[in-house]
């Protein structure tokens, strides 16, 4: 009769175990694969053509600096060089009390263009947005960064698509590169914003996007929306461009280059801060996570935000649930399936496999940004709040 209850207990126990492997990986695997596949199923039924250049509303172009010295003063260049008429654009740079040299840099630069607005207080960048768009005058407002470099027709694919009222915003395109060509993350950041920018495309030509690209996007000054300085301004801010009614569009021609972080350190310090004001971002509007009221918009924040952040949840699952089954046939080959990935993982923080062999940096970068969120997920809980930035990247 005990060895009876023994096989009960253990065929339960092992039932148990079984299904939350399965509930664990099916997860990851909407969220990475069928997530895109049922956009680009419903994205068949309705195809969109982009809107021709040509359409020309004055812009003001917004730039978020502290401590560029080294940036600056190439970035206002490049600018004012882009493909879009003189008599029709501005440049803010907007200096969070910066303590080196950016502020001369930019004081000396003799287009009339050009105005320096230097915060009082230092608070972040989200801040120094809303206070830049009080002094703007564009009908337009575009929102950059000091180490961004724009295609020289990015400004005029961006304008065109407010031809059309019922635009609210309108994000430009990441294109990364890694200078260095090996670094642990160079390969992993451009893997992971081509698949990025591939669900925008996507998205946007299904409806709307709910998120823009940080360092490329625009907004039409009468739908912006001051926001709290703790919040990622490029994902609430086109939340709330929705909320009024407006479309938010990807424009995928509109290119912004960027240098990757060139280590697994940068890469994850990065991903902590902007998932955790990403999360908080969300939580801000969280009645657009409601389907019944905003059926497409909610359906993508869940699917492409909610649950993405939460990966790193299902994962430990997935380990915890398959060690439970390492001792049956098949459960422990995926069990050592899981430890070899993971040894990958190991060695690469220590050892750059990629310099090797390229694709070996994926699994790092997988893991740098499921073990960031883990550790926002944390610091919202705890109630910690990232306002202000520091400088990483310098050319």
């Amino acid at each position: 009769m005990m060895d009876f209850w023994n096989l009960n207990l253990t065929t339960g126990f092992s039932g148990v175990a079984g299904l939350i492997f399965w509930a664990a990986l099916a997860v990851p695997l909407y969220v990475y694969i069928g997530y895109p596949i049922v956009l680009a199923v419903i994205s068949v039924f309705t195809p969109k053509k982009q809107p021709e250049p040509g359409y020309t509303p004055f812009l003001s172009v917004l730039i978020c600096a502290y401590n560029e010295e080294k940036n600056i003063g190439q970035k206002i260049s490049q600018t004012l060089k882009l493909d879009y008429p003189a008599d029709k654009m501005e440049v803010l740079v907007l200096s969070d009390c910066s303590t080196d040299s950016t502020d001369a840099i930019v004081r000396e630069c003799q287009d009339p263009r050009v105005r320096l607005l230097r915060m009082e207080q230092r608070r972040g960048k989200t801040s120094a947005q809303n206070q830049g768009v009080l002094h703007a005058r564009g009908e337009v407002l575009v929102f950059s960064d000091a180490t961004t470099v724009y295609h020289p027709l990015a400004l005029r694919y961006l304008a065109c698509n407010y031809q059309d009222p019922s635009v609210g915003a309108v994000s430009g395109r990441y294109q990364y590169f890694d200078p260095q060509s090996n670094s642990p993350t160079g390969m992993g950041t451009i893997a992971f914003w081509n698949y990025e920018n591939f669900i925008k495309k996507l998205q946007s030509r299904i409806q709307t996007i709910s998120g823009c690209c940080g360092c490329i996007y625009s907004v039409r000054k009468q739908a912006y929306t001051p926001l709290p300085e703790d919040i990622i301004s490029d994902l609430v801010q086109p939340l709330q461009v929705i909320r009024k009614g407006y479309r938010v569009m990807f424009e995928d021609r509109a290119l912004a280059y960027e240098e990757t972080t060139q280590s697994t350190t940068e890469e994850f310090a990065m991903r902590v801060r902007v998932v955790t004001r990403a999360i908080r971002g969300v939580l801000s509007v969280r009645d657009l996570l409601n389907p019944l009221r905003y059926g497409w918009v909610a359906f993508q924040l869940w699917s492409h935000k909610v649950l993405r952040w939460l990966i790193p949840l299902f994962l430990i699952l997935l380990f915890a649930s398959n060690a439970m089954l390492a001792n049956r046939p098949v459960w422990n080959w995926l069990f050592v399936l899981q430890l070899v990935f993971y040894l990958l993982v190991a060695v690469a923080a220590v050892r750059p496999l990629s310099k090797y062999w390229k694709p070996l940096g994926l699994p790092l970068y997988f893991c740098t940004l499921n073990a960031a969120a883990l550790v926002s997920l944390v610091q919202v809980f705890r109630g910690r709040k990232y306002v202000v930035w520091q400088t990483v990247r310098q050319r």
